[in-house]
């Protein structure tokens, strides 16, 4: 029986097998509901049936933001791969390569310049799949260049924020990110520039600390978490139970430290309405040309303007 168990049932498996891509389904988070894969791409990864916000990829949401899913990407500086040549249980390097792998950015921040309804923006996205969207010196210098940009070009500066927190991989490297990405924003305010921040699930540690709470707006998706010290953190300090929904988008708004809860499918118009309002610029209607009133039957219509033939150039006379 050990030679039909292990010898030929295995190998008639094989055969039968049927190779499905793993991320043929999804479960949502919330309900547990499985959800056709490409009906969620389509709906801006919004779980159809329990609005449940999933995260998106840092190449996803500026298509889903740019007009036309078209922009430029802004080259970014380059910064030490591994500067503190740190090491826990494998080297800090060759996390990297896994990330850069795994998600095709050379780190959490990338940064797009291009239309959002008409008017110029710098877009900003963290991906969390990168490492955890953690703020390095690299995603630093990228928020920092984007804000720069913004400086130049004179135009917005859109963030979305999601992130563990600094990298503990670079120490003290990583936290003075945090103060770095303050006086950028305060370049942008002298300039008198919008910058608007979109706190996407989850945002929490030093970026919330730092440039994720400093918007002229202050938007957030369904059901973010946001927060800075982690919920069994706050309640061992405390010693107390906290309210339900603490630290979600919601529960946030409610108490003043933001200003919209926005749906994914309403973002768009809604920062380009924002960006019109913050820089005074007048909203774009297209409207279509008015029909042509039909000539009367008795009142003959008028005929085209005949150009007048240019004057004839005088013959040579004969020699």
């Amino acid at each position: 029986m050990n030679w039909l168990t292990n010898v030929v049932r295995p190998k008639i498996r094989n055969i039968l097998k049927r190779e499905t891509p793993d991320n043929l389904w999804i479960k949502c988070p919330d309900t547990g509901q499985l959800v056709f894969y490409k009906d969620v791409e389509s709906n801006q990864f919004v779980i159809p049936g329990s609005n449940y916000h999933m995260r998106m990829s840092a190449d996803a949401r500026l298509s889903s933001i740019f007009d036309n899913e078209t922009w430029y990407d802004v080259a970014l500086p380059e910064v030490p791969a591994d500067p503190l040549k740190f090491r826990d249980e494998r080297k800090y390097v060759d996390r990297i390569k896994d990330a850069r792998a795994k998600t095709g950015l050379h780190d959490s921040v990338k940064v797009g310049f291009g239309k959002l309804e008409g008017s110029a923006v710098v877009v900003a996205v963290q991906d969390f799949d990168f490492m955890g969207g953690s703020l390095g010196m690299a995603a630093g210098e990228a928020i920092v260049r984007g804000l720069e940009l913004a400086v130049e070009k004179q135009c917005p500066f859109i963030v979305f924020a999601a992130s563990g927190g600094a990298r503990m991989q670079e120490g003290v490297l990583s936290l003075m990110q945090l103060p770095r990405t303050t006086v950028a924003v305060q370049m942008l305010r002298e300039a008198c520039q919008p910058y608007i921040v979109v706190l996407t699930n989850p945002t929490t540690g030093g970026v919330t600390a730092s440039y994720a709470m400093l918007g002229d707006v202050q938007i957030a998706e369904p059901g973010a978490l946001i927060g800075f010290a982690g919920a069994r953190v706050i309640e061992q300090t405390i010693r107390e139970k906290l309210p339900e929904g603490f630290q979600r988008a919601e529960y946030l708004r409610d108490h003043g430290m933001i200003d919209m809860v926005v749906h994914r499918h309403e973002l768009r118009p809604t920062l380009a309405r924002l960006c019109r309002l913050l820089t005074k610029a007048p909203e774009t209607i297209e409207t279509a040309p008015e029909p042509a009133s039909p000539a009367q039957p008795d009142e003959p219509a008028e005929p085209a303007a005949v150009p007048e033939a240019p004057p004839a150039t005088p013959a040579a006379p004969p020699a």
